[in-house]
C-alpha cells in the first residue's frame, strides 16, 4: 500500500485552532511528526497505536535537524506509512514545508498540504490587534526575521517595507530585532510607530509588550522577552486598547492544576479555559468497574424490585448502564421506574443515554438529599442506591431510619492514578500554579499522596467543592482558600472567578 504525507498546519498555538481537515488526518495517521511549537494537546486525536515522533526545532537546538526530519518523512511514506506531520502556524508560511514537499517528490512518496492558521495573523488577533483595518490599514506583510544563514545577503527590501506596507509582521525576529528596528527607520519609517510584541500568542501563557519603533529595543529587554514572539509593526497597534478579548479574561493569567479524574476533567478544565486560565490537567484518581458479587449480580437481574433507581454521580450512571449491556440489557430496564440524580452532571449523563430524570434535588449535600426523598418515596416503595465502593453512609441511613428500603448496589471504586504523578509533581515544584482544585475527598488524598510532600502545596492556593472536600483538606493539614457552596463544577469555577478578580461576596 502506497503512504502519503500530510504536511499540517497545526495553527498558532491554541489547539481549538486547527482545522477540521487536519484533525482528520492526525486521527487516521500510522505516523505523527510534530514540532516544537505545535500543541502536544492535539495528540489527543491519535491512534492509541500511533507512533509519535517529536522533531523539536527550536532556534539553536535542534532535536532533528531539517535535513533529517526530510530523510524521516521520505523513510515512513516509503514503507507505505499515513503520516502527519504537523507544523506550527501554516507549513507555507516560514514553515519549510515546502522543502519537505520537494524532499517526498524527488523520492516519489504522495504528499498534501492541509494549511493552517499562521501566527502572523492569530497571535495579534489574539492581543486585540488586526493586521488590517480600513483607515488604518489597507496592507500588510509578513516577513521572517531569520534569514536562510546560507544565503550572501540580506533578500529584505527594506525600503520597500519600510514605507510602502501598512502593517508589518515579523515571524521568528526577536533575536534580530535590534538589526529590523534600524534598518525599518533608516529606510523612513517614523521612529514614534507604534509596536506590539506577541509571545506565545492565542495560548493561555501569552504576553503582550506595547511599545514604539524608537524605545522598543530597550522595552523589550527590560521585560526579558523571548521568544517565540511575533513583531507587529503599524498604527494598527493602537487598537489593542478597545479590542482586548483575550488576555483580559477574569482568570487569564492564572495556572490552574486540576486533579479529577481525566474522563470527568474535561467540563472543569473547558470552563477554565474559556476564561482564560492557563490549565494543568494532572489526574490523582481514576475509576474503574468492580468485580460483582452474587448479591449485586441478583440486584440488577431483579430491577422491577426497585421504585426508585438513585444516582449518586455522573460515573455510577455509567457503570450502571454499562452493567446492564453487559447482561444483554438497555435503557428499556428502566422503563417503570423513578430516576433521581444527584447533581447536574449526574443528570447530564442520564440525558446522555435518553433518560430524564424525575427528580433532581436542589442541595447536592447528602443529608439534603435524604430531606428530598424522603418527601417523594412512599410507605411501599423500594429504592436502589448507585454507589461507589468507598461513600458516605448518609443517605442510606437516613432513608432506612425514615423507614424507607433501601438497597445499596456497588459498581465501581475510585483508586489512584499513577500515571500523572510526574506531572503533577513537576507542576507544583515550580510553584507556578496559582490554584489547585479539588472536587472530592479521594481527590485530596490522593494528590497528597502522589505528591509525598505537603509542603510542595504551600504556595498554591486550594479551591475545594463544598464543606466535606474542605473539611477532609484541612485534615490533611491544608488550608483551603476558596470553597464553593455550590456543589457544581459551575459553582467552583464561579468561586474562583470571585477570588481572582477580588469580587469576593
Amino acid at each position: 500500500m502506497a503512504g502519503i504525507v500530510y504536511l499540517i498546519g497545526a495553527g498558532p498555538g491554541d489547539s481549538k485552532l486547527i482545522t477540521v481537515k487536519g484533525k482528520e488526518c492526525i486521527e487516521r495517521a500510522d505516523v505523527i511528526v510534530y514540532d516544537y511549537l505545535a500543541d502536544s494537546k492535539l495528540l489527543q486525536w491519535a491512534r492509541d497505536d500511533a507512533e509519535i515522533i517529536y522533531a523539536g526545532k527550536q532556534c539553536r537546538d535542534h532535536t532533528m535537524h531539517q535535513y533529517e526530519i526530510n530523510e524521516l518523512l521520505v523513510k515512513k511514506g516509503l514503507e507505505g506509512k499515513v503520516v502527519a506531520r504537523l507544523k506550527g502556524g501554516d507549513p507555507l508560511v516560514f514553515g519549510r514545508g515546502g522543502e519537505e514537499a520537494l524532499a517526498l517528490h524527488e523520492a516519489g512518496v504522495a504528499f498534501e498540504f492541509v494549511p493552517g492558521v499562521t501566527s502572523a495573523i492569530s497571535a495579534p488577533a489574539y492581543a486585540g490587534i488586526p493586521v488590517t483595518h480600513r483607515a488604518v490599514a489597507t496592507s500588510f506583510a509578513v516577513i521572517t526575521g531569520h534569514e536562510d544563514p546560507t544565503k550572501r545577503e540580506s533578500g529584505m527590501h527594506w525600503k520597500g517595507l519600510a514605507t510602502a506596507v501598512d502593517t508589518l509582521t515579523f515571524v521568528m525576529g526577536i533575536g534580530h530585532l535590534p538589526m529590523i528596528v534600524k534598518e525599518l527607520m533608516a529606510h523612513g519609517r517614523a521612529p514614534s510607530t507604534p509596536v506590539a510584541l506577541v509571545r506565545w500568542g492565542t495560548k493561555p501563557i501569552q504576553e503582550t509588550l506595547v511599545s514604539t519603533l524608537e524605545d522598543v529595543v530597550d522595552d523589550v529587554a527590560k521585560a526579558g522577552l523571548t521568544s517565540p514572539a511575533i513583531i507587529v509593526v503599524g498604527d494598527v497597534v493602537n487598537l489593542r486598547d478597545q479590542l482586548r478579548w483575550f488576555d483580559n479574561k477574569p482568570l487569564f493569567g492564572k495556572t490552574i492544576l486540576v486533579t479529577r479524574a481525566r474522563r470527568q476533567a474535561s467540563a472543569l478544565s473547558e470552563a477554565l479555559l474559556n476564561l482564560g486560565a492557563n490549565v494543568i490537567e494532572a489526574a490523582a484518581i481514576k475509576t474503574q468497574a468492580l468485580a460483582l458479587d452474587e448479591v449485586a449480580c441478583d440486584m440488577l437481574e431483579n430491577l422491577r424490585a426497585y421504585s426508585y433507581i438513585t444516582f449518586t454521580s455522573a460515573e455510577g450512571v455509567r457503570y450502571f448502564l454499562k452493567a446492564l449491556a453487559d447482561r444483554g440489557l438497555d435503557t428499556r430496564a428502566l422503563g417503570n421506574h423513578k430516576i433521581c440524580a444527584i447533581g447536574v452532571a449526574t443528570g447530564k449523563a442520564l440525558h446522555a443515554y435518553g433518560i430524564r430524570p424525575d427528580c433532581i434535588p436542589l442541595n447536592y449535600q447528602a443529608e439534603s438529599v435524604v430531606e428530598t426523598l424522603q418527601a417523594v418515596v412512599g410507605d411501599r416503595d423500594k429504592v436502589l442506591l448507585v454507589q461507589p465502593k468507598v461513600a458516605r453512609s448518609v443517605i442510606p441511613d437516613g432513608l432506612r431510619a425514615s423507614g424507607i428500603d433501601v438497597d445499596v448496589i456497588r459498581l465501581y471504586e475510585t483508586v489512584q492514578d499513577m500515571s500523572q504523578r510526574e506531572v503533577l509533581q513537576e507542576a507544583l515544584a515550580s510553584k507556578t500554579v496559582d490554584y489547585i482544585t479539588f472536587t472530592s475527598s479521594s481527590t485530596v488524598t490522593n494528590t497528597l499522596a502522589l505528591v509525598g510532600d505537603a509542603s510542595l502545596l504551600s504556595a498554591t492556593k486550594i479551591a475545594c467543592i463544598g464543606p466535606i472536600t474542605a473539611a477532609t483538606a484541612v485534615k490533611a493539614g491544608l488550608e483551603p482558600t476558596v470553597i464553593s457552596e455550590e456543589y457544581t463544577i459551575d459553582g467552583l469555577v464561579a468561586a474562583l472567578v470571585a477570588h481572582a478578580t477580588g469580587n469576593k461576596e
